[in-house]
């Protein structure tokens, strides 16, 4: 028995990180300075893109794609209901209304099927969420908005340093948010960002992080002197910090050696569990490689004894750090009380009467790891439902 909790992600802060940031604190600049720059280039260039423009958060990332899309009201924008609240609450920020339409049974990401048959005339934008870390059809999607003339942001908070036919997230969507909480592949401790290959996209974001304020010559109606600056928008204070900028710079060096990690922790997972019944391990799709933010294990209910809920309560006194990713966000009595009472995704249900999350993250040893497959293994035999 584990003498404390394996949590089910976690960040990975060497002294490398920590130079880095002390070298900030001791510079000129510890807000809105050149680290931010170089952090917005290196994300930038790591994935592709022509632009980044970073956030405090990936939820104010996701606020900012949503005013930069133009979402105002009446406007609906297509989502999953199996992601965190951000995913939605980005929509509601802006006057519009999220649109909750199934999952794919087999990759739990939006079906791209149940997207199509959610389009009305007020609908704006789809937000495929890249859930796990595996990305969403975007091949798909892309036909989808081209069709009927819609936007596409994607929610990649999971899947930095994944793949999609071949192309690294951040290349794959009109623009495209990543999360750098702690349990992300790399952390800034708090802080998102979004990328795209938008220009306009792009100013329209910088002008909403800060105020709705801008000194670019090229959108200021006049000019009083160097000092002028002018507030074109109702934004927001949801800037990053040069300290952040920093740890983000340092943290991306090792993304890749993370993300590989992280593959060969699902890989192990996946080859433990794989033979047994009462389990379901994650099917990956042909065309994604995914930098694996979860793995989630679903439990047959008619294979074992209590389901998904005695795993978890069973794994949890093992010190094991299960967690359940996620509730769908119809469910939230906040949802309900402003009309999402009404709503038809079956495989989104049955998806979170089954799914269990397993510790994974870079820090993990081999000995954590067969601690887990060991656990696991041990409470599907305990309680297996004879046939």
């Amino acid at each position: 028995m584990r003498q404390e909790m394996l949590p089910y992600g976690r960040q990975w802060i060497d002294d490398d990180d920590i130079a880095a940031v002390v070298e900030t604190l001791r510079s000129s600049w510890i807000t809105q300075g050149p680290a931010i720059e170089r952090f917005e280039r290196d994300v930038a260039e790591y994935v592709g893109a022509r632009y980044a423009v970073a956030f405090a958060n990936g939820t104010a990332a996701l606020h900012g794609a949503c005013f930069a899309a133009g979402i105002g009201k009446g406007d609906e924008v297509i989502t999953t209901p199996i992601t965190f609240l951000a995913s939605s609450n980005c929509v509601l920020y802006c006057g519009g209304k999220p649109v909750f339409a199934d999952i794919n049974p087999l990759t739990y990401n939006l079906d791209p099927d149940a997207v199509v048959k959610q389009i009305t005339k007020k609908t704006k934008v789809i937000i495929p969420v890249d859930f796990s870390g595996q990305p969403a059809e975007m091949d798909r999607f892309h036909m989808i908005a081209k069709d009927y003339g819609l936007i596409l942001i994607e929610d990649a908070a999971h899947s930095l340093g994944a793949e999609y036919g071949g192309r690294k997230t951040g290349t794959l969507a009109d623009m495209t948010m990543f999360s750098f909480h702690p349990v992300k592949h790399i952390t800034t401790a708090e802080g998102g960002i979004i990328v795209t290959d938008n220009a306009e996209y792009a100013e329209k974001l910088r002008l909403f992080r800060s105020h709705g304020v801008t000194r670019n010559p090229g959108w200021m109606t006049q000019s009083d002197g160097p000092w002028y600056y002018e507030m074109h928008a109702l934004g927001f204070n949801y800037r990053i910090t040069d300290l952040q900028a920093a740890l983000g710079s340092s943290q991306l060096k090792k993304l890749d050696r993370f993300v590989k990690r992280r593959r060969e922790i699902a890989a192990a997972y996946t080859e433990a569990f794989r033979h047994m019944e009462e389990l379901q391990v994650p099917y990956q799709h042909p065309n994604a490689n995914s930098s694996w933010h979860l793995y989630v294990l679903r439990w047959r209910n008619s294979k074992y004894t209590g389901g998904r809920d005695k795993a978890f309560e069973r794994l949890r006194a093992m010190n094991i750090g299960v967690n359940v990713h996620y509730i769908p966000i119809y469910r939230h009595p906040y949802y309900r009380s402003i009309g999402f009472t009404d709503i038809n995704c079956p495989h989104a249900e049955q998806y979170y009467e089954e799914a269990l999350s397993l510790p994974i993250f870079p820090a993990m040893t081999d000995e954590d790891v067969d601690y887990v497959i060991r656990s696991v293994s041990k409470i599907v035999e305990d309680n297996r439902i004879s046939t």
